[in-house]
Formats: C-alpha cells, structure tokens, sequence
C-alpha cells in the first residue's frame, strides 16, 4: 500500500499520500532454516537412542517436504490472490481498498428444508449422505487401528518390538491404499470402488473374527491363525482406505445441493465423529462381553447392512451434474429406473443434434 501511486483529493484539490507508519507491517519471508533446524533436531533425537526417539524423529521427513514445497515468488502470491477473491465472490480484476462484499444468507430456513420438511430428493441425499458417515465408522475401521497391538497380543504377539512393528505395517498400509485410491477414484468411479472395498473388509473381518476365535480358544499356539489374523488386520485396513475410507467424504460432499451443502455435510461430519468416538470408547468392554471373536463377527454383520445399504440407495456421482443428481436422488429404490431413462434421453438428445448439424452443413446442389 505504501508504494501505491497518490490519488487527487476531490475536495481540497490536494494529493493524498499514504501514511507508511499505518500501513500494515510487510509479511517478513518464511525462513527455511527453521524447517532445517527442525529437521536436525529429530535426527540428532534419532542417534540418542531408539523407540518412541525413532518415532520422533520420522515426523522430521514430512517438514523436510514442506520445506522444499514452500514458495515466495509473486506468482504464487497473485494465485492465492485469485483464490481468495473467488471464495469471497470479488471479481477478479477488481484491485480497490474496500470492496462491497455480496450480503450472505445466514441458513434462514436451511434447517427446515434439511430436517423438518425435506422434499423426497433432500431426504434421499440426506440419508446417503449420513449413512455413508455411519457404517465408515460403525465397521470398525477405529477399534482395528487404535487398538491394533491388544488385537496383536490377543493373537499371540507378545514382544513389544513386534507389537510395534505390527502396528507400523497397519499405518503404513493405510498410508499406500489411500495413495492408490487417489488415482482410482475418478478413474473407477464412487460406486464400484465403495462396493469392492465393504466386500474386501466383510471376508477380512471374517477372516479376524474366526482366527481370533480359534486362538481364544486354543491352549497352545496355532501359528496358520496368528499369520491370518495379522493378515486380515492389514487386508482390513487396505481396503477400508481404498474405497469406504475417502469415498465417504467424497461422495457426501458431491450430493448435497450447494444451499444445503454446509449445514448437510456438518451433520454427516458429526454423525461421523460421534460413531467414531462411540467405537473407540466401548471396544474394550465389547469385546470383554463377548468376545474379542464376537466382536469383530459383530463389525462383520454391520459390514455386510451397510454394503446392502450402499447397493439400493447410493447411485453414482462420477460425471454427474448437480441439475443429473437431483434427478436420481429421491427416488430411493427405484433410482436405477430413472437413470435408464436419463440415458434414453440423453442418447436422443444427442441423436437429434447430431442429425441438426449434418443438416446444417450441407449445402443444396446448384
């Protein structure tokens, strides 16, 4: 602002210039020898020793990204620029000090039209979108990775070292799967991936709750089901990540319509939380009721509703215009009908511009 050129004074005649003094105090450069610093003192932290020191020191790598990642150029600067103007509705070459802001709706009647009255279509969207929320965290993806090294010890691992190993191959295989559904999503589409993955987490969690099972009831160690039930937790968990895991935010975010999308996507956020907490509260006395074994058939059951549930009521959204999902949302059941017949339509509407522009190119025969 203090570099700005002075403006003319309609009522004195006399230029304004800018006070430097008031002018807000220049950003000062993001200084990368702290990422450095940071980075230093973890890996020092890392030959002092080992355990939780080696756990602390890996959370040096992700500064090291950001640190390379960081940017001061002034292109970067003009993007966020850009990027800021078109979140708050200002238009793009529009430079002025104070700039009139387009008066916001606050939710007047939002909730009504959520909760109290819902069209068929709202009350379709709303019930996949918090449902999706729902069995993401009723499954019991929190109890296998929060509580992974009782599940482990349960299993028979008993050396700590081993314990924390297993535990790190569960992070870590959470970490890739997610990775390999960020090139999957769009390229699969919402709904294929979904339903693949609840079956790969129903037969992994089969898989956990017979071999727990067998090992809760055995005397002596039976090896084939320590090796299934470790392998089942990872399955489990890479197929959660790779579909049920993002996909639900995903999709709940693409259904609700823009005027409903906050408040909709709240209440999936808290349905979400809640369950999730709800989960990781009660697993220890779950499992101590009825089994370590009965509980995981018990996440298998509620597996096995919710893909029932995401089959009949969640079409797919990859591709779909707001205006198309509108359409197929409210009539819950039947929306396989109604996306036939979209299909129809939108092969004849097709056809018919297809055939207006041949027409239109021909030329009569002189």
């Amino acid at each position: 602002m203090a570099d700005r050129k002075p403006q003319n004074n309609g009522f004195s005649g006399q230029t304004q210039t800018h006070i430097p003094a008031l002018d807000p105090p220049q950003k000062p450069k993001r200084n990368k020898y702290a990422f450095a610093c940071a980075i230093l003192a973890s890996m020092t932290s890392i030959l002092l020793g080992y355990g939780w020191r080696l756990m602390l020191g890996i959370g040096a790598i992700p500064s090291l990204f950001l640190a390379l990642g960081t940017s001061d150029s002034k292109e970067e600067a003009q993007l966020r620029l850009v990027d800021i103007k078109e979140a708050a509705e200002i238009p793009e070459e529009c430079n002025d000090d104070v700039v009139p802001v387009p008066k916001r709706s606050h939710g007047e009647g939002v909730w009504k039209e959520l909760v109290l009255h819902p069209t068929p279509t709202v009350l379709h969207i709303l019930i996949a979108g918090v449902g999706i929320h729902f069995f993401q965290q009723a499954s019991g993806i929190d109890a296998v990775v929060l509580y992974s090294p009782k599940i482990f010890e349960k299993a028979g691992i008993t050396s700590k070292s081993d314990k924390l190993l297993a535990t790190v191959a569960v992070g870590f295989t959470k970490t890739i799967f997610i990775l390999v559904a960020t090139f999957l999503l769009d390229r699969v589409g919402r709904r294929p991936l979904l339903l693949s993955s609840v079956g790969g987490m129903i037969l992994s969690l089969a898989g956990l709750a017979v071999s727990l099972t067998i090992i809760d009831h055995s005397e002596k160690k039976v090896a084939w089901a320590v090796a299934l039930a470790i392998t089942t937790v990872l399955s489990f968990v890479g197929t959660f990540s790779i579909g049920m895991g993002p996909i639900a935010w995903v999709y709940s975010s693409e259904i609700f319509p823009l005027r409903l999308r906050a408040q909709g996507t709240s209440i999936g956020t808290a349905m979400n939380r809640l369950i999730s907490g709800t989960i990781s509260m009660t697993f220890i006395s779950l499992y101590k009721a009825i089994s370590i074994g009965g509980a995981f058939f018990l996440f298998m059951g509620v597996a096995i509703v919710s893909w029932v549930f995401f089959y009949t009521l969640l079409p797919e959204t990859q591709g779909r215009t707001l205006e198309e999902m509108q359409v197929l949302f409210g009539t819950f059941f039947k929306w396989r009908s109604t996306l036939r017949e979209m299909e129809k339509n939108k092969k004849i509407r097709d056809n018919d511009n297809s055939n207006g522009q041949i027409q239109l190119g021909t030329t009569p025969n002189s």
